[in-house]
């Protein structure tokens, strides 16, 4: 540096302090780190003391420009400095131009201070040109996951990128300079093994590209150990942690560095495996080792270290060359092989031995050899055993671990004697002549060997009597005693020669009062309990017969010591809900007696049938139900009782809804008194459908059911009520009745049943009689009998009378005139035909004074009176309801009158309905000018009216011809029918 001072010539002016212009000593550049270096000369010298200096460092690239500051000390002697600069971009996108200035901040300078003049640019060497072909940068470059990366398209002049491509992705163009363009791409993912391809498309036909190589740094290695196998190599082994991603040259490399002897191995490793190994040489005078295992790949490095006494890491390779052999029945001699060289070590090998019971290991130590076979000897095995062996070694002072297992070997040893005699047991027949000796086939542990036959023999005060050789598979056999009691005695054989023998007596004590006992299911045995003889000596026996279908009953046999007073019983011929029978025999010092017999189940089950029961009786209110007993081979376990359900049902109802719990019509019995063998069910009723179900029960379940529908007789005495009750309420209702109807007699005489009045003893005749008397003109009507004759009767107003629904006119009166000869349809004779009835009463004579006409009245034709015969022409309109006279007690529509000027309204039925006195009383006025007692009365019909004109004999009750006549049209109706037969008083 020199001092430039500027003196100004006016008073103004002031020194200024401006640094020389600095010189770029070297720019140079690191493609594959996007990073430049540049080296400077500070010129220190020219200072006597240190001072601060700054530098801008100005960087020009993709047309825009960088500036950086920098600071350093002036140290007052010459400093080379260093500075360095890392693109975001690959270097060989774009130019790039650097220079530099400086600026001295001196404290005590109290002049202006100014930078100092830019140095001379430089470039990047030989990258200041343009391409000479067209390429894509950065080329396979390698990138952590999660970097963001520049990829440019350098391209000549004239040509223009159409696209640029990351992996199967477009991205948008960055233009950096007139042959240049770049994309960005954001957090990268880890790429596949091959790497990421990234295209460029150039106009108008040109593709370039390149690749790019995403992954992780190397991971520390993970349980790093260290051991060795035959004192030659000592084996690491590690777990490189998290897969780089990276493969082939761009890998993981790993260099194995022993510090102790500061030796060092690389490692070849697969990178796709789990498990990395790597060998080292094992040194003859070194026993401790220090190592460090280093991984790296481009993107970065680790390390892990283990420090091992190679004596205590010693893990054997797996015993090779095994063999088995023996000729003996409880030994076998065993041989194997150890690669590798441990004369300073013992060795401690594990032998397996195992057969189809048991396994069991043997360890065996041995001393150390190089490249040795190592033998061993396994005693305690069975005679004719089948063995597999294996063996496996390790270092005995330091154990480390195990080997593997060797592969296994088969070994049968040789046959022996059987150990001991068969289980025996002997049966006398009822008569007692033979005796059937049974015996167990012996474990094949207890047999040696292959047993090929049983001898039996008989003796007699130690004289054999009889001996028997029996073949395999017989396990029986009979002997003829002839009525002499032995000592029977049984063997076994095989090649390897007899087993001692077995020895059971002939003898059976009598037995008295001997009871059955009931056992105990298990589940899977049977558990029986006896009590304690003290006479007992030689223990107890337990037997039973085992019978399956067709093949005869099966013995086996179980003995206990002395001792002993309860066992549970197995059998892999046991079967659950079938009943097995034992019994059991005490040994005494003179023969066998049986003590009891048991009987039991290894497992109940519920029954397998319905009990059958039938219904005996029944009657209005009970059932009696009778049941069998079921089958015991049915039965399945022990009967604890019965369950009868019964409820009302009906043949076909629904057996879910007659067993539905809760049902108030469900009735259940439960009959745990197995000797009954019925039952009455009381309180039920009469001709009602009950439904009857009855299961049997064991302990382990209900049975079947089986229902029965039994309907119960009817109830006598029930019916028998049913019926006395009404026709007793019957009875008091009529009684009751009747004393009310004749208490109010008169009221229903008067009300339901009126007196039809007869006109002999009518009181219209006798009422007023002071009319009548010393009257002579008038008169009542007197019957006497006479024979038909002709009366004349003078008639004013109509000759129809109705009555009871008929027309009544006179026979004769078409046919017969008048005396005068006067016209029938304009005078008011009609002459009829009159029989008065016949009576013993004499009736005097009408005074001779009394004139003829002076008392007119009707008589109508008796034979003709049902009969009429009237021409509705000629008949003059009339009004019959008011009409005075006689009435009849029904006043019911004339069919037969054709009435044209007259038709009867509803009113005027109603008054013709029900009972009608014979006379009409609103026309009896005894002043009036018509009536009997005026005298000065012209009316030649007065008596019609007056109350002395009703003492008639006419029929009020037609004859049987008229009731059989058609009915007549009036529905009208009235009590008076129900009386209309009743006699006249």
């Amino acid at each position: 540096f020199s001092w430039e001072v500027s003196c100004l010539r006016n008073d103004k002016s002031q020194p200024t302090l401006i640094p020389l212009t600095p010189q770029i000593l070297n720019l140079s550049a690191d493609f594959s780190t996007y990073t430049l270096y540049l080296k400077w000369n500070d010129s220190g010298s020219v200072f006597q003391h240190e001072l601060d200096a700054s530098w801008q460092i100005q960087i020009l690239y993709k047309e825009t420009m960088e500036t950086i500051n920098y600071d350093s000390k002036l140290t007052g002697k010459d400093s080379i400095l260093f500075w360095n600069w890392t693109s975001d971009i690959p270097l060989e996108c774009t130019s790039y131009y650097v220079k530099i200035r400086c600026y001295i901040n001196e404290l005590y300078f109290t002049g202006r201070k100014e930078w100092s003049e830019w140095s001379p640019v430089r470039t990047v060497p030989e990258k200041d040109t343009k391409p000479n072909s067209a390429m894509v940068f950065p080329q396979d470059k390698v990138v952590l996951v999660g970097s963001n990366v520049t990829f440019c398209c350098l391209y000549n002049e004239g040509k223009s990128v159409k696209f640029m491509n990351y992996g199967s992705e477009s991205y948008p163009l960055l233009r950096l300079s007139k042959w240049s363009s770049a994309i960005k791409v954001q957090n990268v993912n880890a790429s596949i093994p091959s790497g990421t391809n990234i295209l460029c498309s150039l106009v108008p036909d040109d593709l370039e590209g390149t690749v790019l190589f995403v992954g992780y740094a190397p991971d520390t290695p993970q349980n790093l150990n260290c051991e060795t196998r035959t004192f030659i190599t000592i084996t690491c082994s590690w777990n490189p942690g998290r897969p780089t991603a990276l493969y082939t040259k761009r890998q993981t490399k790993y260099i194995l560095f022993e510090r102790i002897s500061r030796e060092k191995v690389t490692c070849k490793v697969d990178e796709l495996n789990e498990k990395h190994h790597c060998d080292f040489p094992v040194h003859a005078n070194q026993k401790i080792y220090n190592f460090t295992l280093g991984a790296s790949n481009p993107l970065g490095q680790a390390e892990s270290s283990l420090l091992i006494d190679v004596n205590q890491r010693v893990h054997l390779e797996t015993p090779d060359k095994f063999t088995v052999s023996t000729n003996s029945s409880t030994n076998a001699h065993l041989s194997w092989y150890i690669p590798g060289n441990f004369i300073k070590i013992r060795l401690l090998c594990q032998i397996e031995i195992s057969n189809s019971n048991s396994e069991r290991q043997l360890n065996v130590s041995m001393a150390g050899a190089e490249n040795s076979n190592y033998r061993a000897r396994v005693d305690a095995l069975h005679p004719y055993g089948t063995y597999t062996f294996r063996v496996r070694c390790s270092a005995s002072e330091y154990f480390w671990r195990w080997s593997k297992w060797s592969e296994g070997k088969k070994l049968t040893t040789l046959e022996a004697p059987p150990a001991r005699g068969p289980d025996i047991w002997r049966q006398r027949s009822p008569v007692g002549e033979t005796l059937t000796v049974f015996w167990k086939p012996l474990l094949l542990s207890e047999a040696n060997g292959i047993i090929l036959s049983h001898e039996v023999s008989c003796y007699l005060r130690e004289r054999m009597l009889k001996a028997y050789e029996v073949p395999v598979p017989l396990n029986s056999t009979e002997i003829k005693l002839g009525g002499n009691d032995c000592l029977i005695s049984v063997t076994a054989k095989n090649r390897a020669g007899s087993s001692p023998p077995s020895k059971i007596t002939s003898v059976d004590l009598p037995s008295d009062n001997v009871k059955t006992e009931l056992a105990i299911a298990t589940g899977n045995g049977i558990y029986i309990s006896w009590h304690s003889d003290p006479n007992v000596t030689c223990g107890y026996t337990l037997k039973w017969c085992i019978s399956s279908g067709s093949e005869p009953c099966s013995v086996d046999w179980e003995m206990f010591p002395s001792n002993a007073i309860d066992a549970v019983i197995k059998s892999a011929l046991f079967q659950p809900g079938v009943r097995y029978n034992f019994s059991l025999y005490g040994c005494k010092h003179n023969g066998y007696q049986l003590l009891q017999n048991i009987t039991g189940y290894m497992k109940e089950l519920p029954p397998k049938v319905a009990p059958n029961f039938t219904v005996e009786e029944t009657s209005s209110d009970s059932i009696l139900v009778k049941w069998e007993d079921i089958p015991v081979e049915d039965c399945q376990g022990f009967l604890k009782g019965y369950i009868l359900y019964f409820a009302k049902g009906e043949k076909g109802s629904s057996k879910t809804s007659f067993m539905e719990e809760g049902s108030p019509e469900l009735t259940v019995k439960n009959i745990t008194d197995l000797t009954k063998k019925s039952l009455r069910i009381l309180d039920l009723q009469g001709k009602t459908s009950y439904r009857l179900d009855l299961r049997a029960y064991t302990v382990g379940g209900i049975g079947p059911s089986k229902d029965l529908y039994v309907v119960t007789k009817e109830n006598s005495v029930g019916l028998i009520i049913a019926i006395l009750i009404p026709v007793a309420v019957a009875v008091v209702l009529g009684v009751v009745t009747s004393i009310l109807c004749y208490q109010k007699r008169e009221w229903i005489k008067e009300t339901f049943y009126p007196d039809i009045p007869n006109p002999e003893n009518s009181k219209a005749l006798q009422f007023q009689k002071n009319i009548c008397e010393g009257n002579t003109a008038l008169k009542t009507l007197e019957m006497n009998p006479c024979t038909p004759n002709s009366v004349e009767v003078v008639e004013t107003r109509s000759t129809v009378l109705k009555i009871e629904d008929t027309e009544i006119i006179s026979p004769v009166a078409d046919s017969e005139l008048p005396e005068d000869g006067s016209d029938p349809g304009t005078g008011s004779h009609v002459v009829v035909s009159y029989c008065p009835p016949i009576i013993d009463e004499e009736i005097s004579s009408p005074p001779i004074d009394e004139p003829v006409g002076s008392s007119q009245v009707i008589y109508i034709d008796i034979q003709s009176m049902y009969q009429p015969q009237v021409n509705p022409e000629e008949e003059p309109e009339i009004n019959f309801v008011t009409t005075a006279g006689y009435k009849p007690q029904m006043q019911l529509p004339i069919n037969t009158m054709k009435m044209e000027s007259h038709a009867p309204t509803e009113e005027d039925l109603d008054k013709t309905a029900g009972y009608r006195p014979q006379a009409n009383t609103n026309v009896w006025k005894l002043d009036s000018p018509d009536s009997p007692v005026s005298i000065q009365s012209n009316n030649e019909n007065g008596s019609f009216g007056s109350p002395c004109s009703i003492n008639s004999r006419q029929f009020l009750i037609p004859p049987k011809d008229y009731e059989d006549s058609p009915t007549p049209n009036n529905t009208g109706w009235s009590f008076t029918h129900f009386f209309q037969n009743k006699p006249n008083d």
